[in-house]
């Protein structure tokens, strides 16, 4: 079978992006792209349904650009071509950054613009005056910029994309894909992408698509059992806290984490109680300005970070909205402004669609009330080929929850259902009372007191040291987002944890880094003498302390024998 595969130099790509494909590693399209590549070369409309982590944003990226630089051979006209809708301004940026690897040899001759940031419309009037080949933006912005008369695609656009289909409606965004419909020409090219197959991409595809080939790739939504493994473990909301903590601190869960929760307020809750125990861990959610997100995201990729807490609001907010947005549940999102009168991001998603790389565990600290949230939270990682862990914590409110995600997965794969987590509470209960002493210091207020704390900050990095950084590219990767906030009561005891309180069947295995302090030592010997004595040479030395110095006398009788 594996040699039956078509291969991307069989698809009759253009030399420029083939070669930009080979610097990508890409060595043979994913299932998703060998499909849909072909059929879009074709020039027919395409409903495209593939598990997060497939290799969507390329297979509507290459014939894109395949399309236009075969334009370009006959219409040496500049226009814009190419309209790619996302639902979040976090997904827009990966799909900029996306096309500009693949465009890495046609620079000049395929242009992209990512309009999703929140810059003046003035400001970015510019950029759309030199008509890019490519848009990338959320249906608002373009629409605002349509009305504004900095965009005009009633004649030039050939194709539209939109990526995450099945969370436009859930993000607000009805009223506006069908307004700016009427600012597209007759007759273009589309492509619906997405994970899930809802009712609001079935109503997509009534107003977008005209007689499109439908692509329902891989049965279940999540990989099967041999790549991701999911567990659940039953605990309250204290037991939640101590386990955490206990996992992290002890090393028990390996790799970079991304640790999801309900709320804005949960977040800085969970990162405030990991501080106590010198855990550093990143926030991220909806008050952050976009460029300081966006950094986040792209030095976790890089390997900055290894732990980020992302909240997923909507969910935890507004759970009576489960019925009308259950596809946008994994994304993140809050409208309007919540009661300190800071201002959410309604185009604020990352547990949906951007791919953080590398990502070895999900911790579900918060349930998620909706199964396409599960999936899609889930699916960041076992991305590709990768393995995968995903461990959800579930307290007794949540227990209706996790028989419904169970249900769904266990329809759509027997083989990925959530495996009770085999942990001994009883093993780690000596580590309560530090948990405990450790949430007595994460008050109401020094909560609040982070959270304007991490604001101020990063509105500091984001806005007034956007030009140095630009200059200095350097300086801006040490920029760091996962210091201590340090607004509650530090114990500096709970950093360390005594050996008595480990576990007997985990003291060899645990604390590597001790283990090998330990045999460094043992390598090293040192008595503990000569460190003494030595300390005492220095301050019996030292001119400042005993009034004497004798260096001088040396230099003036070595002067007299020369």
């Amino acid at each position: 079978m594996a040699a039956e595969r078509l291969q991307f130099h069989e698809m009759g790509l253009d030399d420029r992006l083939l070669k930009a494909v080979a610097d990508l590693g890409w060595s043979h399209p994913t299932l998703i792209q060998e499909k849909a590549i072909p059929l879009a070369l074709e020039g027919k409309d395409l409903l495209a349904r593939a598990r997060t982590g497939s290799g969507k944003t390329a297979a509507y990226a290459v014939p894109v650009i395949q399309r236009i630089l075969a334009s370009k051979q006959s219409v040496r006209e500049q226009d814009v071509r190419a309209l790619i809708l996302v639902p979040t301004k976090e997904l827009g940026q990966q799909v900029q950054t996306m096309i500009r690897q693949l465009t890495a040899y046609c620079s000049r001759d395929v242009r992209v613009a990512d309009i999703t940031g929140k810059a003046d419309l003035s400001a970015q009037r510019p950029i759309l005056m030199e008509k890019p080949d490519v848009v990338v933006g959320t249906p608002s912005r373009v629409l605002a910029h349509l009305n504004a008369q900095n965009l005009a695609l009633h004649s030039s656009l050939e194709t539209l994309v939109v990526d995450e289909a099945d969370l436009l409606f859930s993000f607000g965004f009805e009223a506006d894909l069908k307004n700016l419909l009427c600012h597209l020409p007759k007759i273009y090219q589309s492509f619906l992408m997405s994970a899930t197959l809802t009712e609001d991409v079935q109503a997509l595809k009534e107003l977008l698509l005209h007689n499109p080939v439908i692509l329902k790739l891989q049965g279940s939504q999540l990989p099967d059992s041999s790549q991701l493994q999911q567990y659940s473990i039953k605990c309250e909301e204290e037991d939640k806290f101590l386990l955490v903590y206990t996992l992290l601190k002890l090393r028990l869960v390996q790799g970079k984490t991304l640790v999801f929760v309900g709320a804005v307020e949960r977040c800085y809750r969970l990162k405030l109680f990991l501080e106590q125990f010198g855990i550093p861990a990143c926030v991220l959610n909806s008050e952050l300005p976009i460029q300081s997100r966006c950094h986040i995201i792209t030095q976790f990729n890089q390997g900055f970070y290894d732990y980020i807490i992302a909240t997923d609001e909507q969910n935890l907010a507004d759970p009576t909205a489960a019925p009308q947005a259950t596809a946008g549940k994994g994304k993140k999102k809050k409208k309007g402004t919540e009661r300190g009168g800071r201002t959410k991001d309604k185009e604020y998603g990352v547990s949906r669609g951007v791919d953080f790389q590398n990502v070895a565990n999900i911790i579900n600290f918060d349930f998620p009330t909706a199964v396409e949230s599960y999936i899609h939270r889930v699916g960041r990682t076992a991305r590709a080929d990768n393995p995968g862990t995903a461990l959800s914590f579930i307290s007794h409110t949540e227990l209706g929850l996790l028989s419904e995600v169970e249900e769904a997965l266990t329809g759509d794969n027997a083989d990925s259902v959530l495996k009770p987590y085999e942990f001994k509470m009883e093993e780690i209960e000596g580590f309560r009372y530090r948990c405990r002493d450790a949430m007595r210091s994460v008050t109401k207020q020094a909560v609040r007191e982070a959270r304007l704390k991490e604001i101020k900050q990063e509105l500091l990095n984001s806005e007034k040291l956007k030009t140095y950084f630009e200059d200095n590219p350097r300086d801006l990767q040490l920029l760091r987002h996962d210091k201590d906030l340090h607004p509650a009561v530090v114990k500096p005891h709970l950093r360390n944890v005594p050996d008595y309180l480990v576990p007997e069947t985990l003291r060899g295995a645990l604390n590597p880094l001790s283990n090998r302090r330990r045999k460094k030592r043992k390598e090293k010997p040192k008595p503990d003498g000569v460190v003494k004595s030595k300390f005492k040479n220095i301050q019996g030395k030292n001119p400042l302390k005993s009034f004497r110095y004798s260096g001088v006398r040396n230099r003036k009788g070595k002067a007299g024998h020369s």
